[in-house]
């Protein structure tokens, strides 16, 4: 079996600052990785880099696409990224402002995702948007308000389905839950779970809440000054974390 995603080696420099170094993993077809560690620890140039959002200075990153097997998107054209980036992958950022068109009614947002991939059929188009606002929990009679007349949790319920819509092999969360109200991020966290689960999704996952990564997490990676300190199975590193900084992160004894 081949894994979805193989990175090796995934190194980037902010001039002579690290942003991530060397960074290895590999992420098998329905599994969840989650990137934890405190502000500044490489977490999240490592997911613009593994996004194709940011250059990385060395590295590969081997996707097993549908037609051709595993290649290295570092190395794919620019209309080849693009249109992975519409099919395949998806990114789910902690702003949902930054992955909606807010100008754009919710259904609107939805339908552009299809759009991208051939959907030419307004009437088609409108109901599966529909039918995904459902799933993220906003009501059909709010399909042609915009974005801007949402709360933040519906926002990134929008921006969930939006991405979602077209089924996606690979999604970035980048801090999915990030900036909302405890109740709210509870609610996200169950919504996000089910869709992984009965989507069988593969993601990647950016956080600083390690409750977040406990929920959704199948393995764990700690990030800290731009390197990979400690990584396994989620629970295991959260129980019996081993490296004395995951043990104060787990402690909650650094600020994240």
């Amino acid at each position: 079996m081949t894994p979805l995603l193989d990175v090796k080696g995934l190194t980037k420099f902010y001039g002579p600052r690290i942003g991530c170094a060397d960074v290895t993993f590999d992420l098998w077809p329905g599994e969840v990785m989650g990137v934890v560690g405190e502000s500044g620890s490489g977490k999240s140039t490592l997911l613009s880099c593994l996004a194709g959002h940011l250059a990385p200075d060395r590295g590969e990153v081997i996707f097993d696409t549908r037609a051709e097997g595993p290649r290295d998107v570092l190395t794919m054209s620019e209309p080849e990224r693009r249109m992975l980036g519409r099919t395949d992958w998806a990114f789910v950022h902690q702003n949902p402002r930054d992955g909606l068109r807010m100008g754009v009614s919710a259904g609107g947002n939805v339908g552009e995702r299809l759009m991208a991939v051939g959907a030419r059929h307004y009437g088609e188009i409108r109901e599966s948007a529909i039918d995904w606002m459902g799933r993220v929990e906003i009501a059909a009679d709010r399909v042609d308000d915009r974005p801007s007349a949402f709360s933040g949790g519906m926002q990134q319920r929008l921006q969930i389905a939006r991405n979602l819509v077209t089924g996606p092999r690979l999604v970035f969360m980048d801090e999915p839950t990030g900036g909302l109200d405890v109740s709210v991020q509870a609610r996200l966290l169950d919504l996000l779970r089910s869709l992984v689960r009965r989507m069988g999704l593969s993601a990647i996952v950016v956080t600083h809440d390690l409750a977040v990564v406990r929920l959704l997490a199948d393995r764990l990676m700690v990030m800290k000054d731009g390197h990979v300190v400690e990584a396994g199975l989620t629970d295991q590193v959260l129980d019996d974390p081993q490296h004395a900084y995951t043990q104060l992160l787990v402690s909650s004894v650094l600020q994240v």
